[in-house]
């Protein structure tokens, strides 16, 4: 929600007592995907390589060449470098349109520090389903991380990624 005044109204005539009213919000988040790097377990043909996933165009047709694809493996992975450290609050992610919409279930985000798909990295959230052509926002909370994972647990599995996009803010720097 967005928004510069913050009103309290009562809807009869009576008195308004307030002892105290805070108000937080977040800092301006921008999309930091936009400035990291990517890089995948593998890349299905030419046009499917990780960059594809972070280059700003939500387009969700494979064909027109926007989108990261791995091949059939065991584990497929997704990773996004932020190159340090941020508070990541959302990262939010479009699915193919054109077929194998499907595939995307299951997908794992993980935050943190390891490069590694299946480290220590905290889950942010697991994909039930995204539908076709989509855009679904998960929620992160605030973890902290430099690494944004996406990994599809098990065997003849694929990762095809058309946008993803993380809200976040830098760490501050919290001296020695």
């Amino acid at each position: 929600m967005r928004g510069r005044y913050v009103n309290v109204y009562l809807p009869r005539t009576d008195y308004l007592t307030m002892c105290e009213v805070v108000v937080t919000a977040s800092p301006t988040m921008e999309n930091m995907a936009l400035r990291g790097r990517a890089t995948q377990s593998s890349q299905y043909d030419m046009f499917g390589s990780a960059d594809k996933a972070v280059d700003g165009n939500r387009q969700a047709v494979y064909a027109d060449a926007s989108c990261s694809h791995t091949r059939p493996q065991t584990n497929p992975w997704w990773r996004l470098d932020l190159l340090d450290e941020y508070r990541v609050y959302s990262v939010s992610i479009t699915n193919r349109q054109d077929s194998g919409a499907e595939r995307i279930n299951g997908t794992e985000i993980r935050i943190g520090n390891s490069k590694d798909s299946n480290g220590n990295n905290t889950v942010c959230a697991e994909v039930s389903t995204i539908p076709a052509g989509a855009t679904n926002t998960f929620q992160c909370n605030g973890i902290e991380g430099r690494y944004i994972n996406l990994v599809i647990p098990g065997s003849g599995k694929i990762l095809a990624l058309c946008e993803v996009e993380v809200d976040a803010t830098p760490l501050e720097y919290r001296g020695i």
